[in-house]
């Protein structure tokens, strides 16, 4: 088995997650729908939705390590599609991670679904 991350991207114009919707958010009911189908299976790891980009805050340190930390409101990039946010899948493997990945409402209604395995940061 292994940890997968389902990045769910959308696009930029239709992003679901503002204004109002940020104080009072429920998931679709796809996207609820989902959540459960996954987490009965036992493959649901976690998961979130991300606020839009224009909530963002973008660092950066100029001059190495030890340099100045440069704090700029908003996302990095502009783009056509933003990353909405994401689900952690254990799979047996890619295959199956692609069929939990495609049964997310973004990769059928618009937006898409990045599937991409997650590294160990610690020791096993």
């Amino acid at each position: 088995m292994g940890l997968y991350a389902a990045l769910v991207y959308l696009p930029s114009d239709h992003y679901w997650y503002t204004g109002a919707a940020q104080e009072t958010h429920t998931p679709s009911p796809e996207y609820a729908e989902f959540a459960a189908a996954a987490g009965a299976a036992g493959a649901m790891r976690g998961g979130e939705a991300l606020y839009a980009p224009e909530m963002s805050t973008t660092v950066t340190v100029k001059g190495g390590k030890s340099g100045d930390v440069v704090v700029t409101d908003g996302p990095y990039a502009e783009a056509k599609e933003v990353l909405g946010g994401y689900f952690m899948i254990e799979a047996a493997d890619l295959d199956d991670a692609i069929k939990w990945a495609a049964r997310i409402p973004a990769s059928w209604d618009g937006g898409k679904v990045e599937v991409r395995p997650v590294a160990p940061m610690r020791e096993q």
